[in-house]
């Protein structure tokens, strides 16, 4: 065992950012829980600002193995790079955002929502997104309904750009509760 693991061999949290962010999660789920459905109203809106940096979108691409070179605004020892793409340069891939658009979600549901599946999304890409903007992701609950005996909340989303207000994407998508 080193300081880089815990007894059983697994990884352990090192920086101060880390151990933060661990101790929050636990202690998030030690609280009472409530389902998502009791925590969302119609008419909910949230919404945050996310910098599409080309960083972020290396690290989008490696797990979803996507080498799409119009994605590519970083190359090693260079660093930022303008790309190139049918769209002028570098461009983001388009369901980054999609991915994203959870976390503005379930940024308000603390302590954590318990049994919610996402169910249904209808993504429409409008614009394409350059790798380096600004986006503000908005997501708002316009429904709540049962179907077969089960619960689910429907939201419309909405990709837009910070500075030039840019529509990029929108999506509907639905999220099964208990």
């Amino acid at each position: 065992m080193d300081e880089m693991t815990g007894k059983d061999g697994e990884l352990k949290p090192m920086t101060a950012v880390q151990k933060a962010q661990t101790r929050a999660f636990i202690e998030g789920l030690q609280q009472e829980s409530q389902t998502y459905w009791d925590m969302v109203e119609i008419g909910d809106e949230l919404s945050r600002e996310l910098h599409l940096t080309p960083e972020l979108v290396i690290l989008y691409l490696d797990p979803v193995e996507d080498y799409n070179p119009w994605y590519e605004g970083w190359r090693m020892n260079t660093w930022h790079i303008p790309g190139e793409s049918p769209f002028g340069g570098a461009i983001v891939p388009p369901l980054l955002v999609s991915h994203f658009v959870l976390s503005v979600q379930f940024d308000h549901t603390r302590p954590f929502a318990i049994g919610s599946i996402h169910t249904f999304h209808d993504s429409e890409i409008l614009e394409p997104i350059p790798v380096g903007a600004t986006v503000r992701i908005t997501t708002r609950a316009v429904d709540k309904f049962e179907k077969r005996g089960r619960r689910y909340v429907r939201h419309e989303v909405t990709v837009t750009d910070v500075a030039s207000g840019i529509l990029y994407f929108r999506e509907t998508r639905d999220i099964l509760s208990l």
